[in-house]
């Protein structure tokens, strides 16, 4: 069985209430779970840290639980809701689907969850890449970066374009290299995540405030599975505005 988690904090210092923001009718929250339920998922599941969250996804029909306030990160947010859940034995693949994306397209989650078919293949963490296609996106320090080995797995992640291209200008770059983007989608092995929840802050993550290097410290393998499609978080009021323009509201 295939679990997809959505960690949705209310707290956020540019935009309070986040999951909560109304998008044309629905919540935020509310159309990334019915975005998720469209794909290969046998369940979707909020771990909140509100009890007004709670209620709001229950009285869509979704499913959530309350987790801790004080998490440090997402995933350990999940680890706890997925114990709230009683640690499902039948379930081989989480999925860790970001509670502010509310266009996130089933075929993104299915491209990470087909990776998973098969248990004598199953990598142990999974995260989705695309292209990078514009130089305001190779350049922009919000949008991380991913350099990948031949059998396409994460070699190294950074906020800074990967790699350097020694003798050319930065202008030059994207015509003469194929960058690849990281988009904020994961899905693990259950006993994998249980793992990670226990790594310490690494010295890579605290350079590049980037909680994937951690694991690649660690040792852990993640396999990249690659999109044409794009994201789109919310992030700020102007980023909501954008969504409600898209939405044509």
């Amino acid at each position: 069985m295939v679990l997809g988690l959505i960690p949705a904090r209310f707290a956020s210092t540019r935009l309070p209430g986040k999951p909560l923001v109304d998008l044309g009718g629905q919540s935020m929250i509310q159309r990334v779970v019915r975005q998720a339920q469209q794909a290969n998922l046998a369940r979707v599941v909020v771990a909140t840290d509100d009890a007004r969250i709670l209620r709001h996804v229950q009285d869509f029909g979704g499913e959530a639980v309350l987790t801790h306030p004080d998490h440090p990160s997402g995933t350990d947010r999940l680890w706890e809701a997925f114990q709230q859940l009683g640690s499902p034995a039948d379930v081989h693949c989480i999925v860790n689907i970001q509670g502010d994306e509310p266009f996130i397209h089933p075929a993104q989650i299915n491209a990470l969850v087909d990776l998973f078919a098969d248990a004598a293949t199953a990598p142990a963490i999974a995260t989705l890449v695309k292209p990078v296609l514009t130089a305001e996106e190779l350049f922009s320090p919000h949008l991380p970066k991913v350099v990948l080995s031949q059998q396409g797995h994460a070699l190294y992640f950074s906020r800074h374009p990967l790699p350097y291209q020694r003798g050319r200008e930065p202008a030059e770059w994207l015509a003469h290299h194929r960058y690849l983007r990281h988009l904020g989608l994961y899905a693990y092995q259950p006993q994998v995540l249980a793992q990670l929840t226990r790594l310490p802050v690494s010295p890579l993550e605290a350079a590049e405030s980037l909680e994937q290097l951690r694991w690649l410290e660690a040792g852990f393998q993640i396999r990249c599975a690659e999109t044409e499609l794009d994201a789109f978080g919310i992030d700020t009021p102007e980023d909501v505005a954008r969504a409600r323009a898209r939405l044509g509201v």
